[in-house]
């Protein structure tokens, strides 16, 4: 009796060593299911500077691709305009408010301590990267959660720009856009025993705008064309026109018509993108000879937009479109179908909750966004029907005080906290580029009541 409870015993262990086997071998052939995902983040591209989103002369074939064999999003924004809270949100999922990385100071001690998508992935089983530029500080050491770092101290230069790599200082040689590809290309052709993240943060297109020298003399010809919004004469945006000193106490002049950025700035702006579509291209060829590129999500964005002259502007922050829109493209063919354009409001907080579905990896609580992989299914329900956008004035740019608006499909309410009768309204459907204030309008008086009440009910009760 002994004897056959024990084989009865052995033969029941085998079985279910058998059975874990086969939920493990089961797991792990789930786990290889899940998409590589590569996150491609570009410096200052406003939405309409690439091929594919209709600018009249700008090449950019690598990039367009993405468009072409993926999809498009008509409606991209970011909820602060601002390089360091932008890509703190894209990472966090969470508003700067929440997160605190409220602005481009130095920030580096609270970035060390965000809960990022990739951190969170790489617990979840991904083999993580982040290759290019942080910019919360002048830190540059690795942050938690990557098993591959290679950045650079604040905002780098373009030429022979000093790495740190895994924690270790080293040199590097040529141009940055350049260099941080053929670091990506690197990791991309590496043996990979799981399914990676890596983010790509390229410093172009940010200032002081120096093309690589074999695109010095791109577009020379090309006239640069202005929008409507250029011609605009500030009337009734009295937040660009008040009496203003910076930070030394001399007065600035009021935004005006002709102000901003000049065509020579437009120009290096794009002929710094010349290079990362280059590179773009490089990438793409290192996930098709490997074998990766079809089961990799590829997402390609920007920090925030910039302007070209509207309203008298150059740079980022103020509400209006230029700086809030941003360019974004998704290639990955089981969910995205070629082709296909989105046209519902995506923030840049709802990154990280969608590559945190697809990576099988819980979205916490915390997290502000919505995943947008049921938009590129198609089958996306009861999506946002507005949006809060934020800034916290920054006291070296004082022309832009601390604001929140609210946005729907067709209007914009813009609230300015600490300046008085300073709120703007504007009906997007008819003036795109937002040049007739409606807030003292009666006829919009209804619109603006229901933005007010949105705002109300979105904006942190603690922003000042």
């Amino acid at each position: 009796m002994p004897r056959r409870t024990a084989t009865l015993n052995y033969l029941l262990g085998l079985c279910l060593a058998a059975s874990l086997c086969a939920a493990a071998g089961g797991q792990a052939r789930a786990a290889d299911q899940r998409p590589n995902l590569l996150f491609v983040l570009i410096d200052d591209l406003r939405w309409n500077a690439l091929g594919c989103m209709g600018h009249p002369f700008v090449k950019t074939p690598h990039i367009d691709r993405i468009a072409r064999e993926g999809a498009l999003f008509r409606n991209a924004f970011v909820t602060l305009p601002l390089c360091s809270p932008s890509r703190a949100s894209f990472l966090t999922g969470q508003y700067a408010h929440r997160n605190g990385i409220r602005d481009n100071t130095n920030r580096g001690p609270r970035s060390h301590e965000l809960i990022t998508f990739p951190r969170l992935l790489q617990k979840a089983g991904y083999e993580t990267a982040y290759i290019g530029k942080w910019h919360m500080g002048n830190d540059d050491t690795p942050r938690p959660g990557f098993d591959r770092w290679v950045s650079f101290k604040g905002q780098g230069v373009y030429q022979d720009c000093p790495l740190n790599v895994d924690g270790q200082p080293q040199k590097s040689a040529g141009y940055i856009t350049d260099v941080l590809t053929d670091r990506t290309v690197e990791f991309l052709r590496r043996k990979h025993d799981r399914p990676f993240c890596v983010t790509l943060a390229h410093k172009a297109i940010h200032g002081p705008f120096t093309p690589a020298p074999r695109h010095a003399e791109l577009y020379a010809n090309d006239p640069i064309q202005r929008t409507p919004g250029c011609r605009d004469t500030n009337e009734g945006k009295p937040v660009l026109t008040r009496p203003v000193t910076n930070p030394m106490g001399r007065a600035l002049p009021p935004a005006r018509p002709g102000g901003g950025s000049g065509d020579m700035l437009i120009r290096n702006q794009l002929r710094c993108l010349a290079s990362i579509d280059e590179g773009v291209g490089r990438v793409l060829d290192a996930l098709r000879e490997t074998g990766q590129l079809d089961r990799t999500m590829v997402v390609f964005t920007s920090d925030n937009g910039y302007f070209w002259g509207e309203h008298g502007l150059g740079d980022k922050r103020a509400a209006y479109e230029e700086a809030l829109r941003i360019p974004m493209l998704v290639r990955y063919p089981p969910l995205a179908k070629a082709g296909s354009e989105v046209r519902e409001a995506v923030l840049n907080v709802d990154l990280a909750p969608t590559f945190l579905e697809l990576g099988g990896a819980a979205i916490p609580e915390e997290v502000q966004g919505r995943s947008f992989a049921d938009l590129l299914r198609g089958r996306a329900r009861d999506w946002r029907a507005s949006a809060l956008f934020e800034y916290f004035e920054e006291r070296q740019f004082p022309r832009i005080p601390t604001w929140q608006a609210v946005r729907s499909a067709r209007w914009k309410y813009i609230h300015y906290p600490a300046v008085e009768n300073a709120d703007e309204l504007y009906d997007l459907q008819a003036d795109p580029d937002e040049l007739h204030n409606r807030i003292r309008d009666a006829a919009a008086a209804g619109a603006l009541q229901e933005l007010k009440a949105e705002l109300e009910r979105l904006a942190p009760k603690d922003q000042g």
